[in-house]
């Protein structure tokens, strides 16, 4: 079925998603958004620190220094160029969510707060208590539908769909609530589908919608996939939930200690020097917390909201008078969709944004407070460009559909002999464990040859619900084998990379 043809199609509807739109609209572009889940529920809400830019606020800071600071952070795999554009377009993007109705935390002077996140030489990431990326997200919402921006919902990408000439001209799309596979034509797509920090499974903070899927989708259309192996660990997110504990409770001077009540790491360095930190004492045999109850009920309450309702909802803990028991779990992922300074892919007609691309300026490991800056900088880049694009090549064009019938509901049932649930849990531990914080050859190797393994049993896996409406055993089944597909490019981009660095620390290579 051919639905409603656009000058823009942008894909996922996070912050880097909305972002695009709000600009490509502005360029006179007919944009239309669609997503799997919700606007705002979208993993943006979960980055809760805050958003870096040199404004000086809280204490002497420069753009400089925060190139600087992301240059180092990045272990020397970051593009100089891009870092440069980045962050000094930071006070800018600042600038605009301000006047878009963020309401950040104020100074006594009224001027936007700032907090020193791990491995930042200034108190740069200007926040919102710990709520910063939920609020950047619901005001970015509230624009969009300001400026009537249409947002279908609770649509799955499937495929993208290409022209006679290979040029990417809309996309193949499930309707979860009908069960119905659509097509949308377009003269640009944006992809701004979030990352892939779920294959980990429950050793995640993120949402169990981050598989990956238009990532998958880019990759079997012809798009370039780089730094795949690089996949951040969050020091501190709670042990038994994954739920994470944002990155400001140590900006504000949260302690991690052992059981012993050490304190055993620089809690301000980055973040992949302080996840190997714990990882190091856990394999000791240690327990770990962080530990903010010095800081006071008053402070606690005013700038850690969420830290304390989230420790006593999932570990039954007040950190105000008590320790949250933590450890590392993966977070956000480096790797992604090759784009250059555009945010153009190698696919012409294909844009992408965000956490799905990789626009070199992480390199090995993400400073803390830059994802948010990303999904602003180079949101609006994809926009403006994916307009421009459109405008330029306004022909008609027949599709060629990417892929043939996998998506059909009746060939996706089986006898289901091996549970695909189970393996998805089994493929995170896996993972958690041979290629996760501290890495060696022979095990990444061991989850090489696992995953193969699992793919050559895909036929004895499959969909036990027949229904088409709602259908969320089909599409988690359809996730799965993108994560597959992921885990598979993953491996194979770390065994490629004969070298240790950042988030992919080898310990036989160190």
């Amino acid at each position: 079925m051919l639905r409603d043809k656009s000058d823009v199609l942008i894909i996922g509807a996070g912050g880097a998603g909305l972002v695009a739109a709000l600009n490509a609209k502005e360029s006179g572009a007919s944009v239309l958004v669609i997503t799997k889940e919700y606007p705002t529920r979208s993993q943006t809400c979960m980055a809760q620190g805050g958003i870096n830019a040199a404004l000086g606020n809280a204490g002497e800071d420069s753009v400089e220094a925060h190139i600087k600071n992301t240059l180092k952070s990045a272990h020397g795999l970051a593009k100089e160029e891009a870092v440069r554009l980045m962050c000094s377009e930071a006070p800018n993007a600042v600038k605009w969510l301000d006047s878009i109705g963020v309401c950040f935390s104020r100074t006594k002077d009224a001027k936007i707060a700032q907090r020193t996140l791990g491995g930042a030489s200034a108190p740069r990431a200007c926040y919102a208590q710990d709520y910063t990326g939920l609020k950047i997200l619901h005001t970015l919402y509230d624009k969009c539908m300001s400026e009537e921006i249409e947002i279908l919902s609770e649509k799955y990408l499937l495929e993208l769909l290409k022209d006679e000439n290979g040029c990417v001209c809309g996309a193949k799309i499930l309707d979860i609530r009908s069960g119905e596979i659509e097509n949308y034509k377009s003269r640009a797509v944006v992809l701004a589908t979030g990352g892939y920090s779920r294959i980990y499974d429950k050793n995640s903070t993120n949402s169990t919608a981050s598989t990956g899927d238009g990532i998958a989708a880019a990759s079997r259309a012809g798009a370039s996939l780089v730094d795949m192996e690089f996949v951040q660990f969050h020091p501190t997110a709670l042990k038994n939930s994954s739920i994470l504990i944002s990155e400001s409770a140590r900006g504000e001077g949260g302690y991690l200690i052992n059981s012993k009540g050490e304190r055993f790491t620089n809690e301000l360095a980055p973040r992949d020097e302080v996840s190997r930190a714990i990882n190091e004492e856990i394999l000791k045999g240690e327990d770990i917390f962080l530990d903010i109850r010095h800081l006071g009920e008053e402070f606690i309450e005013e700038g850690l909201p969420q830290e304390r309702k989230l420790s006593k909802l999932y570990e039954n803990v007040d950190p105000v008078h008590d320790l949250i028991p933590i450890r590392p779990v993966a977070h956000y992922t480096m790797g992604g969709i090759e784009v250059d300074d555009s945010s153009s892919t190698t696919v012409k007609g294909l844009f992408a944004a965000g956490e799905c691309a990789n626009h070199r300026v992480h390199g090995a490991n993400r400073l803390g407070g830059n994802s948010l800056l990303e999904i602003v900088v180079f949101g609006k880049q994809a926009g403006l460009n994916a307009a421009k694009y459109a405008a330029e090549n306004s022909s008609e064009s027949e599709l060629q559909e990417v892929s043939g019938s996998i998506y059909n509901l009746e060939e996706q049932q089986s006898e289901n002999e091996i549970d695909f649930y189970e393996v998805r849990e089994h493929i995170g531990d896996l993972f958690y464990k041979n290629v996760g914080i501290v890495r060696k050859k022979s095990e990444l190797q061991m989850a090489q040859e696992e995953i193969k393994e699992i793919k050559s049993k895909l036929h004895l896996m499959g969909v036990s619900d027949s229904s088409k409406v709602y259908n969320s055993n089909f599409v988690e089944f359809l996730e799965f084998q993108n994560m597959l597909e992921i885990c598979e490019n993953v491996v194979s981009s770390a065994l490629k990379r004969d070298e240790s660095c950042g988030a992919h620390y080898m310990e036989d290579l160190s």
